[in-house]
This record gives structure tokens, sequence and C-alpha cells, in this order.
């Protein structure tokens, strides 16, 4: 199922944060992308009518099973092109940047193929490493 670009930042924003332990709360969301309380009110809103999220009665924010699949596919994606590009020489913030316009748009087969070479590369480079040093 094709979710829309500000559905997946939202979920990709609610799983980076909560990566620290810490509980999120739309409060966090706002400071970490900028948007206004009720922008960020309203997309919670949103997101827990199509079930991608939970919230309890605190106001802290979980993903759902489903929110957390699509926000850890977005996340692999951004994060597998962010390395991408500045192993390439992009500095890390445009890196950053253009990786988040292009986890969106790209197509499963567009980057499974991708994945696939990054993984075949470092899987290769690391094989070469080896030998180098005489571990193999």
């Amino acid at each position: 199922m094709k979710t829309h670009e500000s559905v997946e930042n939202y979920l990709e924003t609610i799983l980076v944060l909560s990566r620290n332990g810490n509980p999120v709360r739309s409060i966090d969301i706002v400071n970490e992308i900028g948007f206004s309380k009720p922008s960020v009110s309203i997309a919670m809103k949103n997101l827990r009518n199509k079930g991608y999220i939970d919230m309890d009665s605190s106001g802290y924010i979980t993903l759902t099973d489903s929110g957390r699949k699509i926000a850890e596919s977005v996340y692999e994606r951004h994060t597998l092109l962010s390395d991408w590009l500045i192993f390439l020489g992009v500095d890390g913030k445009t890196a950053a940047h253009d990786a988040c316009r292009m986890e969106h748009s790209m197509s499963e087969q567009s980057f499974a193929a991708l994945k696939k070479h990054v993984y075949d590369w470092k899987r290769n480079v690391y094989t070469q490493k080896d030998i180098d040093q005489g571990a193999l």
C-alpha cells in the first residue's frame, strides 16, 4: 500500500524520536520538524484514524505494527540513500536532504536494486579488505 509522503515523514519522525528511549509527544514532533502545533495535532489525529499510531491518555505516541512497518521502511531508505550519497562525496547535510526527497519517490524495484548493489559492494569490499589483511 502506497502512503503519502507527509504520512511517511511523520511516522519516520516518531520512529527516530522513540529510538532514544523517551516517550514521544506531539510537542516533540513539532520541535523536530518545525510544523505548527495545530498542524501536528491534525496529523496525529489522522494517523490514529488510519491505525498507524496509538496515543495514550497522557499524550504519549507509539507506532502500531502497521505504522512501524512503514516508518522502518522509510528510515531504511533514508539511511541507505544518505550513506550512499555521502560515500559518493556529497556533504552530509545535502545528502540527508536529498535522501529525504528520494526516499518517497523511488519505486520498490529501484530501491531493491540499489540496496542489493550497495550490499554486494560492501560484501566485496570487506572480503577484499579481509584478503588484503591476510585474514582469508
